[in-house]
């Protein structure tokens, strides 16, 4: 919540999280949000461009209205994974708590699957069966297949730094902490520092690549050849 001209007007902050080639965790933006857009997130990406960011190999984000067409235009050769922990969590906002559980161990089928097609016809069957009960619980996993399927090609250890959000929750409750500590801030700019000063206490403990990251790194460089320095 932030005071403009003594109105308070809730607004976004996006972090951007990336890993770079020594397998080690980066804060690399913190964007006060606008509307989200094509143009909105063409001019993110434009400016993470500027500030150094040569080539991106797999951007995972959640369904954000215009961010695929804008990663196509700013990084072309960068592949738009759909962010499998929220792509569950907004299947399953459908879905009463009696039937949670036995819901997500169904969706999990569905991502461990060892290929695509093995996953998609798992996506088929977990959709009929919840059909007659929660019919619009399903329809984005369909619709959406053409970017939740590319960690398919993956082995697990890829996958697991794909989908893996361990990193992101713990911001998030940095953040929330904040929120809670300052109910409004004066201004963006109080708001963006305070951000700010925040990421930097709690990013200071990632002193360790991602586990396994010879083996990640080593799959990334042949699936990517050419794009690993």
């Amino acid at each position: 919540s932030v005071r403009d001209n003594n109105v308070i007007r809730k607004l976004a902050a996006y972090i951007i999280l990336g890993i770079n080639e020594d397998g080690r965790k980066e804060v690399l933006s913190i964007q006060i949000g606008e509307n989200e857009s094509s143009k909105y997130w063409l001019s993110v990406l434009n400016e993470l461009k500027n500030r150094g960011v040569v080539d991106i190999l797999i951007l995972c984000a959640d369904g954000l209205t215009g961010i695929k067409e804008s990663i196509a235009v700013a990084f072309p050769n960068t592949e738009y994974q759909r962010c499998i922990v929220h792509q569950v969590r907004n299947t399953l906002k459908y879905v009463p708590d009696k039937d949670k559980k036995q819901f997500a161990a169904d969706l999990k089928t569905i991502y461990h699957a060892p290929s695509e097609e093995i996953g998609y016809d798992r996506m088929k069957n977990v959709t009929e069966k919840w059909q007659e009960h929660y019919p619009n619980a399903m329809k984005s996993w369909s619709t959406n297949w053409d970017v939740i399927s590319p960690i398919f090609k993956f082995s697990a250890d890829v996958r697991k730094v794909i989908y893996t959000t361990n990193a992101i929750e713990s911001l998030n409750s940095t953040y929330r902490r904040l929120n809670r500590q300052r109910s409004v801030f004066p201004s963006d700019t109080a708001l963006l520092k305070a951000l700010y000063l925040a990421t930097f206490e709690a990013t200071k403990k990632w002193s360790l690549p991602l586990r396994n990251w010879g083996k990640v790194y080593g799959e990334l460089s042949i699936m990517y050849e050419g794009r690993l320095q």
